[in-house]
């Protein structure tokens, strides 16, 4: 297994990590230590990808899983902060229904020997879907006592903290939709027998 395919599967092992410290009641600094491995495994999605494509380690697993993991790790992101209450469950719905939607699309294409790779605009989907969610686990982490600091400057910022966090939400919705018809829409031909 290449580098950028481990660094893949340890992006899903992270994600596990990110869910079990969000979850587990009690668990001391639980918003930092969340804000810590979520941000660890973005990191991981753009090193993947760099590290591929300049060594030339393009593979099949890592075309479908790199995006299925992104996927894995983005809805656990997503579900626990809807949990939280910082945005409404639809739109969670709405974000889980296109990853299902792409997820069924290549699923298809697979069983006809084919891969689909991500296209460009699900890059900006993603991009701003980590964005949000690192600024609402921000956010989360500056309750705690080693980033009380933090919560001032959120507060009194000059769109405030949760404003702000809705922009963020609404542009990754956005391009959710926008990515999501665009990848049905070109590869409309794998369901043309319905």
């Amino acid at each position: 297994m290449n580098l950028p395919n481990q660094l893949t599967v340890a992006r899903f092992f992270l994600a596990l990590a990110y869910v079990a410290a969000s979850s587990i009641d009690g668990f001391p600094q639980a918003g930092t230590v969340a804000l810590i491995i979520f941000s660890i495994a973005a990191y991981t999605d753009y090193l993947d990808g760099q590290i591929a494509r300049k060594r030339n380690l393009i593979t099949n697993f890592g075309k479908l899983m790199d995006p299925l993991v992104d996927k894995i790790l983005l809805c656990a992101g997503f579900v626990i902060l809807c949990e939280k209450g910082y945005f409404p469950a639809w739109i969670v719905v709405i974000i889980l229904a296109r990853e299902f939607l792409v997820t069924g699309l290549r699923l298809i294409a697979s069983a006809e020997g084919k891969v689909l790779a991500a296209e460009a605009l699900g890059k900006y989907k993603t991009t701003f879907q980590i964005i949000a969610v690192i600024y609402f686990l921000i956010i989360e982490a500056a309750k705690e006592p080693a980033f009380l600091w933090l919560d001032p400057v959120l507060t009194n910022s000059g769109l405030g903290p949760h404003m702000m966090g809705q922009a963020l939400i609404w542009i990754a919705l956005g391009l959710t939709i926008a990515s999501g018809v665009s990848y049905a829409w070109k590869n409309r031909g794998l369901v043309t027998d319905w």
